[in-house]
């Protein structure tokens, strides 16, 4: 058989880059949560290693607060959505964190922070789940792990390119390294982040419902919340959707789903 050479243009290769399609072939997995396959080449076991190593460095650097009945309603709601999920097999820990930050989050292994600032503004337990429901849509959906093969595959497809590049005489700098990276940030890593951020709040809504809780909760909190966003930019350069791209999606996926 005989192998044929495949030549590209300068301008082919930067075209390429900048639209993902100079990207290395690698293996596929399906994720039953998100019905579409995921790249993976970063493993199952390295994502969790990462995750404990992240887990026991917050320990350390943040306060935990031991007030009884912050803690109480989030193991309340935690041991609820855990279920809801059927993600059981995970060693969940749920822990407040002693700071005015409005912000929350889950690793992928199961450890799970609120920060008392965002659990002093959630004034329903629907409100926790809405919250909770979300950051275990990214578990679920695998998205550390996809984000972290997005990045491992960018870097190679910029080793790609450059050796093309250089094939044909162009001397690959850290300038054009530069130019070609931004264009792999925002054609590829960044909206990719967006849409991981629409599946985490289709699966948060699905779990919260499941979890007994009504779909409005989510809606609310999100409206509540966009009214805390000031100078919000442009969302072509941000890794989360709009407050409003966010609310339609909602909005539509509770309608679809026949949720009330």
């Amino acid at each position: 058989m005989k192998i044929q050479k495949i030549s590209m243009s300068r301008r082919d290769i930067l075209m390429g880059l900048a639209a993902g399609t100079i990207l290395p072939v690698a293996g596929c997995a399906q994720n039953d949560a998100l019905g579409r396959s995921q790249l993976q080449l970063v493993s199952e076991n390295q994502i969790m290693a990462l995750s404990q190593q992240a887990w026991q460095d917050a320990l350390q650097r943040e306060r935990i607060l031991r007030d009884p009945g912050y803690n109480r309603r989030l193991q309340r709601v935690g041991a609820n959505m855990v279920r809801a999920t059927g993600m059981t097999g995970l060693d969940w820990e749920f822990v407040v964190i002693d700071s005015d930050q409005v912000n929350a989050w889950v690793l992928p292994n199961g450890k799970v922070a609120f920060y008392r600032g965002i659990l002093d503004i959630m004034e329903e337990d629907g409100h926790i789940a809405t919250v909770m429901g979300h950051e275990m849509g990214h578990v679920a959906a695998r998205h550390s792990a996809e984000r972290a093969s997005q990045q491992r595959a960018s870097q190679i497809g910029m080793q790609i390119a450059g050796a093309l590049l250089q094939q044909q005489g162009v001397d690959f700098n850290q300038d054009m390294a530069a130019a070609l990276g931004a264009g792999v940030t925002y054609g590829i890593i960044m909206p990719y982040s967006r849409q991981h951020e629409f599946e985490a709040d289709r699966l948060g809504v699905d779990y919260m419902v499941s979890g007994g809780y009504a779909p409005h909760y989510a809606t609310d909190f999100w409206l509540a919340m966009s009214t805390r966003h000031q100078n919000a930019g442009f969302e072509f350069l941000s890794t989360h959707p709009s407050d409003e791209a966010r609310l339609d999606a909602m909005r539509a996926h509770i309608a679809a789903r026949g949720y009330s």
